[in-house]
């Protein structure tokens, strides 16, 4: 049976006027129309700065289906902030500041452990981040304006103080994000997680066949603990998303796999690229893209079923390239990068303030430069790639191979 997906209030009937952002020269409002239709709309002598993230803000909210919606507030993806909110404010600022020229890293994802099972070997966690370093990294984050904490990366649930970490992150500036593969997932995890105060969960699966999803993961019997993961925290009441990678290999099963997501009833299915380590590494296709973007209108204009997220569409045609632009990544070693993706390293917090390696990646004219293509998909970039010597420890430093 499949279980109860989520609840969703009809909101009050009437017409609404919202502030979201007040400041010298700018007021942002959001009108609700007849109880459900948004529109976000702007008024003052810095009206045309955010005039661009506002249209495409709001063909998003008037052409798509939104993740969730409750009495209060819409949440149109996992990945941005309900509206209206704290949060949603700190994104139209940071927006505000980007199209002055200012770039924010809007997304700060961070490894809080290699680990991928609860039985590693002792020292596998050596030169791991510890919890209070975690903590000023995301102290040093919401001051450069980060909105959205992601931990990603191998199962994050595997560290000791992820709920203590979680919680610590203020939910008036930023939403929290946390992906997991399911290990040792249960229910007290899943209500540990909503107490914490964690946006959603992102379950990884990769195939609808689980012997596939197991070899992916290098793990038997990964599959059934992602579904169970997925199954659990729905039951807590958590946003959940069901993601995925779209290879050369696994074009065919996306919509299988978005059939699994709407018999689990998560509220988003999201699908990202995959990315290559080196230039001869098998990509996605121009048409595969083609098929990706039809599949993600297709999907999001029926009112039926969980929303689609795909970074084909919100990298390649909404805002742009991510990495270095908006988004930025530490790994549990410490060293930052662009994104999770690219080889190469910029700094390492036990060394360095954020904020100092931020204006390193900026400074880079490749950065400074807007881009429809992830950095691992792009030509240009990976003619940096092709320069790393062989047998080099990655992440390589960025400076020795690129001149600013």
């Amino acid at each position: 049976m499949t279980p109860e997906k989520k609840t969703v209030l009809d909101p009050p009937v009437k017409d609404r006027n919202i502030e979201l952002f007040s400041m010298p020269g700018l007021s942002v409002n959001l009108q609700q129309y007849e109880g459900k239709a948004l529109k976000l709309t702007a008024s003052g002598t810095l009206k045309a700065a955010c005039g661009p993230i506002l249209k495409k803000m709001n063909s998003r909210l008037q052409e798509e289906k939104a993740a969730l919606i409750q009495e209060d507030r819409v949440v149109p993806s996992a990945w941005l902030p309900p509206i209206p909110g704290p949060v949603f404010k700190r994104l139209i600022f940071a927006e505000i500041q980007i199209a002055l020229g200012k770039y924010i890293p809007e997304t700060v994802s961070i490894e809080l452990t290699r680990q991928t099972s609860s039985r590693y070997p002792p020292g596998t966690a050596a030169n791991e981040l510890d919890t209070g370093t975690i903590k000023r990294i995301i102290d040093e984050a919401l001051e450069l304006g980060t909105l959205i904490i992601t931990f990603t990366e191998n199962d994050p649930l595997l560290k000791e103080d992820v709920f203590e970490l979680i919680e610590y992150v203020d939910k008036n500036r930023a939403i929290v994000n946390c992906s997991t593969w399911g290990t040792d997932f249960s229910k007290e995890t899943a209500l540990k997680l909503k107490e914490a105060g964690l946006h959603s969960l992102m379950v990884g699966v990769y195939s609808t066949n689980p012997e596939k999803h197991d070899a992916a993961r290098n793990s038997p019997g990964a599959y059934d603990r992602a579904i169970s993961a997925i199954k659990l925290a729905l039951e807590a009441g958590l946003l959940v998303v069901m993601t995925t990678h779209a290879s050369p290999s696994n074009m065919q099963e996306l919509p299988a796999l978005y059939a699994l997501a709407s018999e689990l009833g998560v509220h988003e299915f999201s699908v990202w690229e995959s990315m290559p380590k080196n230039r001869d590494d098998p990509v996605i296709t121009d048409r595969d893209r083609r098929i990706i973007l039809e599949m993600y209108h297709r999907i999001n204009s029926d009112p039926k079923g969980p929303r689609m997220f795909s970074n084909t569409y919100f990298e390649g045609q909404m805002m742009g390239a991510m990495a270095g632009r908006r988004w930025m990544h530490v790994t549990a070693d410490g060293d930052v990068k662009p994104s999770p993706y690219p080889p190469f390293r910029f700094g390492n917090v036990k060394e360095v303030p954020l904020k100092e390696i931020w204006q390193r990646i900026r400074s880079y004219p490749y950065f400074q430069r807007q881009k429809n293509l992830s950095p691992m998909h792009d030509p240009e970039f990976m003619e940096f790639v092709d320069k790393i010597p062989e047998e080099a420890k990655l992440p390589y430093p960025f400076e020795e191979i690129c001149e600013k």
